[in-house]
């Protein structure tokens, strides 16, 4: 499927456009180019010597050439999409961004290129002012829409990015996360797909028949994350004959992709997988970075591997089956990622359960950006990526002592309140920080208390297991304000939990 960039003169599209090309290491395609090499003249002597009914003609033919074009980043004139024949091409063969900016940068961009835009020949202003008016309601009418003003040209192409939901992951292996509907991947050799009982209620049927898979069916839930569930789904891929060269596609929630990666890891010492994650908590978190692994009784994901799938899609549509609980759960990591570095992303927590249920797929978007951005930068856990901890350490240890009566998400946002509240105690966050975050989290109907219950020494003898101990001291991420995060040694891990 292409990524088309569309807008008025002047947006931007092939400067944003290349940058893309390079990140998500597709080809570059200007439809202008292509049009001025197949006629053998420039845009504004074809203007000239055919008029514009012959260009959008022209138009017509190269986009509808893209057919043959490996996916590619495509960016179109300012008035391609003009003809619903086009239009109906380019969302039919793919994604359309719309770029925009407002009326000064577009005339500042463009007067330094005079005679490249025979429409806007003459008086500029006016002319520009006048196309802007007449397409208007065109222009408003796509719902992908990029505001361009203010932003440097890289910055601008991050955020088309996260509007596309395309990324291209290189710091741990090559491989791509894809937000959008479940698609067929095409030469899956002998694929099979993992789920468990569960998820195969609601999307066995569908992916396996889009795939053309077999299935493996395990026990649902985190107490069977376990060697024993591992070693069960290396005799069914013996039983089904896979070999170095056949694919597993996870199909679930985070403990079904950490289970399927780790055991894809080790199968003929490393065959490729799929995630295609159903929860949100895994779409944001669980199903992008690679790490994989499963529990042994003293704790969450001792033993695992570093090995990231070959391509993730996630598909917020997946989501309309979960139950309210499992959505809330999984909000407990959006909430994380917004403190850790999106502002934004925060206040859109911020808003509520039923604005998040609206909008879905712009929440799945930016969360997964901010896990993505973190990993590239530190793949192996050596630094920034322990910033993904906030409220793991405490909520791990709640989770495991909880018996996994508490959900991870639920166990995630006591964790998150805990640290916060140590982060006030030690001078590191504001109390209005704090109350932010407490005040975010239940209003999406998380807990942020550890239950009155809960023995505090069995926490605390958890936490010391917890995997991102070191010899003297547990590092900690904690909160500072929203949108950053620090990281510190604690070693009185009784003043955590006060």
């Amino acid at each position: 499927m292409h990524l088309f960039l569309y807008g008025p003169p002047g947006t931007g599209k092939s400067t944003i456009g290349k940058k893309l090309s390079a990140s998500l290491k597709l080809p570059f395609i200007d439809l202008d180019r292509v049009i001025e090499t197949n006629v053998g003249m420039s845009i504004p002597q074809i203007m000239e010597q055919h008029g514009e009914t012959s260009f959008r003609d022209m138009e017509t033919a190269a986009l509808k050439s893209l057919t043959v074009e490996k996916e590619s980043i495509i960016a179109l004139g300012g008035g391609a999409l003009l003809r619903d024949e086009n239009r109906a091409f380019a969302e039919a063969n793919g994604k359309v961004l719309l770029l925009m900016a407002e009326l000064p940068i577009l005339l500042e961009r463009i007067q330094h290129e005079p005679g490249k835009r025979p429409l806007l020949a003459g008086d500029l202003k006016n002319k520009l002012t006048a196309l802007l008016e007449k397409r208007k309601d065109h222009y408003n009418s796509f719902p992908l829409k990029l505001q361009v003003d203010g932003k440097p040209s890289e910055q601008n192409a991050h955020r088309a990015q996260i509007l596309l939901g395309r990324h291209h992951l290189s710091a741990m292996g090559e491989y791509e996360v894809i937000v959008g509907r479940v698609f067929n991947v095409t030469n899956l050799q002998n694929p099979i797909i993992v789920t468990d009982e569960n998820v195969a209620k609601y999307h066995l049927e569908k992916i396996q028949n889009l795939l053309n898979a077999k299935s493996v069916i395990v026990p649902a839930g985190e107490e069977h994350k376990n060697l024993e569930t591992v070693s069960r789904l290396w005799k069914a891929f013996l039983e089904n004959g896979l070999d170095r060269k056949s694919t597993v596609i996870a199909l679930g929630g985070g403990v079904i992709g950490d289970m399927t990666g780790f055991a894809a890891s080790t199968y003929m010492r490393g065959i490729d997988w799929i995630g295609i994650p159903t929860t949100l908590l895994s779409m944001v978190d669980a199903s992008v970075g690679g790490k994989t692994g499963f529990d042994l009784p003293e704790g969450k994901n001792l033993i695992g591997s570093f090995y990231p799938p070959k391509l993730v899609i996630a598909d917020p549509s997946l989501l309309l089956t979960l139950t309210d609980r499992e959505l809330r759960s999984g909000m407990a990591e959006v909430v994380k990622h917004g403190i850790i570095s999106d502002p934004d992303l925060f206040a859109m927590c911020q808003q509520g359960m039923d604005w998040v249920k609206a909008n879905l797929e712009e929440v799945v978007k930016r969360a997964m950006a901010v896990k993505i951005k973190v990993i590239e930068e530190d793949p192996y856990e050596k630094g920034i990526r322990t910033a993904l901890n906030l409220g793991h350490t405490v909520g791990h240890a709640v989770e495991l002592v909880s018996k996994f009566e508490l959900r991870h998400g639920e166990a995630i946002a006591i964790g998150t309140a805990a640290e916060a509240r140590y982060a006030a105690r030690v001078g590191l966050a504001s109390q209005s920080t704090v109350e932010a975050i407490e005040s975010t989290l239940s209003k999406l109907g998380l807990p942020i208390q550890i239950p009155s219950e809960m023995p505090r020494e069995k926490i605390i003898q958890a936490m010391r297991v917890d995997k991102k101990k070191n010899a003297k001291a547990i590092r900690f991420a904690l909160p500072v304000e929203i949108g950053k995060v620090e990281l510190v040694n604690v070693d009185d891990l009784e003043s955590v939990l006060e």
